[in-house]
């Protein structure tokens, strides 16, 4: 089976198609500034990526170009369009609703849009996804949901409630539902693949950390906490969000500042965090290259990161009763050492102690970077979602 995994933005598309005998991508790529001007990106079996610039008035048009791409050309990839045996679409919230992914139905969408609200930056762009889906490829081409959210309605209470009246639970679901759970889900899962380490009896912190970032205790192979929140602006700092801070910050600055709720909002999620803080940069490359030339603001964010995330290690360690392994993961996660070595710094007392050699020497690719003497283990193991995303796509998929 050849599945057409999408992962839709408000005006872009990004799609890998994997060939699941062998689970090989055929083709890649991105639709990009739909409803602005357009661009495509496609790279084909060959490995070279061709680049061209045409109208995406909606994401039925970007569809209609990456189908061409994908049968046309020097980046074809297919033979024609009825190979494609399923799609696999990126839905950030499921809400309540989901606590795996299912196959799309028009109940399933009507949910999808209904959550539209807890996350108006990503769920219209899935239902436009899944609307279009439906006119260029047709109806009898089955659509698979995968949820961000999923992997973490297995929370308990005492995890997921905030401390505001229990009303506002009731009329308006505000709880902690947690993000990047496809990522969460894979890592952890390929840890069991590839370490001693059974999943029954098991205690876990992975860290997916890039331009977004946020950590995931998992025991026994279930999510019991995450540090993302109702939203993920929750948890750590990140590129533009501010992470967890005192909430009477906001009502203070709104009022100092003659802010809004809206200004306030978009301060906290798109001008605040590394970029923010350095001056500098949302790209932790940036800031890191800053610091280590001595700019004061720059050392100070990149203390802070390691610090914040260092500190959700030692309380989801406390949660747990303890940890047996800790995964990084994501942009951040996987390429920067300096990152691993300061959030890993000075926690023997956890068991836990790095190689510094092996981890500064580990870039991009599977590696246990644990010290020989280490109890725990820590590992750098690449995220591939779309992946993840094209396995629950075809299971679903054969079962009906």
């Amino acid at each position: 089976m050849k599945v057409l995994v999408i992962n839709a933005g408000s005006s872009s598309l990004k799609y890998q198609l994997i060939d699941m005998d062998g689970e090989k991508v055929l083709a890649k790529g991105n639709c990009e500034r739909i409803g602005i001007d357009g661009a495509i990106s496609h790279t084909g079996p060959d490995g070279v990526k061709h680049t061209s610039e045409i109208a995406f008035p909606t994401h039925t048009e970007a569809l209609r170009e990456l189908v061409r791409h994908l049968i046309e050309g020097e980046g074809r990839a297919l033979e024609n369009i009825g190979e494609i045996g399923a799609i696999g679409q990126r839905v950030v919230h499921g809400g309540e609703y989901f606590t795996e992914s299912v196959l799309i139905t028009d109940d399933v969408l009507g949910k999808i849009e209904s959550l539209c609200e807890l996350a108006p930056l990503h769920n219209p762009a899935a239902v436009l996804s899944i609307e279009a889906c439906r006119k260029v490829f047709g109806e009898h081409v089955p659509q698979v949901a995968v949820f961000d959210t999923a992997f973490h309605q297995t929370m308990p209470e005492k995890a997921y409630m905030f401390g505001i009246p229990y009303e506002y639970y009731e009329k308006y679901h505000v709880r902690r539902y947690g993000f990047h759970g496809t990522s969460h889900r894979y890592v952890s899962g390929r840890l069991f693949e590839i370490s001693d380490i059974s999943r029954t009896g098991s205690r876990v912190i992975t860290c997916h950390l890039g331009n977004g970032g946020s950590l995931c205790a998992i025991k026994n192979g279930i999510c019991i906490d995450t540090s993302m929140g109702f939203t993920p602006l929750d948890g750590f700092i990140m590129g533009t969000r501010s992470g967890s801070i005192d909430a009477s910050i906001v009502t203070y600055l709104a009022d100092k500042e003659g802010l809004s709720m809206k200004e306030m909002s978009d301060m906290l999620n798109k001008k605040s965090g590394l970029l923010g803080l350095s001056g500098i940069s949302s790209d932790n490359r940036d800031v890191t290259r800053a610091a280590d030339k001595g700019d004061p603001r720059a050392q100070l964010t990149v203390d802070m990161l390691s610090y914040q995330i260092k500190k959700f290690v030692g309380s989801y360690a406390a949660a747990m009763g303890g940890i047996d392994a800790v995964v990084f993961t994501g942009g951040i996660g996987e390429n920067d050492h300096h990152v691993r070595k300061r959030v890993c710094a000075g926690m023997a007392f956890l068991g836990l102690n790095i190689d510094e050699v092996i981890n500064r020497e580990s870039q991009g690719r599977e590696q246990n970077i644990s010290a020989p003497h280490s109890r725990v283990e820590t590992w750098v193991i690449p995220t591939n979602e779309e992946l993840l995303i094209a396995r629950d796509t075809k299971q679903i998929v054969e079962k009906v």
